[in-house]
């Protein structure tokens, strides 16, 4: 067991530049508490999002594993019961979900129940449209799943900025910020879904109503973000929602997905603004 909490950050930090280039470089960039529990909080979600987008786990254990993960982040249960959980499957799930008390315990105390509770949804979430396999016809179930995997970590970050520091923020356009990413996620998999047999496009629909569909939320996460003052949490919502909007730029035009030439530039363009 890590007791360390700066060994514990160093180690999360190092799964999240493995795991997502976009979401590494802003929470690089914040400091103290505010960073271990953003940090927590994308861990413990990729924890379980690894669980869902299992390429082969069977759809079943799948839907038991997040349902059960979801008990335990609910209750006062010791560690050793999410081993129990998890041991069956060691060596078939990778890393980053096999260390998920190692994420919830790198939660600052008084942040630890948001991180929780929201992972906790999310993962019940998670295990209902896998029951469902994922079968979205309508636009009702599109807005459903985008809310599920990424509008409720927009929730919950501004239940984290609110705890940093008092920042109060737009719910509604925190949830269109998170279903702008998810939408922009969609589009970037498309080719990919298409070829292992699943779509995330409600019935009917074609590409351009799905990058309908995410500038529309790109632009509450637009708003979202005009309203903030300057400062980390201003800059660490700038830097995802400008990498989006690039990508969502190349993917129109047809480049496919940003180079890491195209990130770094966006970054730097973003904290060069003075943001900080």
């Amino acid at each position: 067991m890590l007791n360390n909490q700066n060994e514990l950050l160093t180690i999360g930090m190092n799964h999240l530049l493995t795991n997502s280039r976009t979401f590494f470089i802003p929470i690089s960039r914040l400091s103290g508490e505010l960073q271990e529990a953003v940090a927590s909080a994308y861990l413990c979600m990729r924890a379980i999002d690894e669980i869902e987008d299992h390429p082969e786990m069977p759809r079943d254990t799948k839907s038991h594993l997040l349902r059960e993960v979801s008990s335990w982040l609910q209750s006062e249960e010791p560690e050793s019961t999410l081993d129990g959980v998890f041991a069956p499957y060691g060596e078939v799930l990778p890393e980053v979900t096999l260390r998920l008390k190692d994420w919830v315990r790198l939660a600052p105390e008084s942040a630890a129940s948001l991180v929780k509770q929201s992972t906790a949804v999310m993962a019940t979430g998670m295990a209902d449209w896998v029951d469902k396999n994922w079968q979205i016809e309508t636009r009702e179930d599109l807005d459903s799943y985008t809310y599920c995997v990424a509008g409720a970590v927009g929730e919950l970050l501004s239940d984290l900025w609110r705890w940093h520091d008092g920042t109060d923020t737009d719910r509604v356009k925190a949830i269109a910020f998170g279903r702008g990413l998810q939408a922009v996620n969609i589009l970037r998999n498309y080719g990919e879904d298409e070829e292992r047999g699943v779509s995330f496009f409600p019935n009917d629909w074609d590409l351009e109503q799905m990058f309908a569909y995410a500038r529309h939320n790109l632009e509450g996460a637009d708003a979202y973000v005009e309203v903030l003052q300057p400062g980390q949490i201003l800059e660490f919502c700038t830097i995802p929602l400008a990498l989006a909007h690039g990508t969502l730029e190349a993917l129109s035009s047809g480049d496919g997905k940003l180079s890491r030439e195209s990130v770094m530039s966006i970054v730097s363009r973003v904290t060069e603004q003075g943001i900080q």
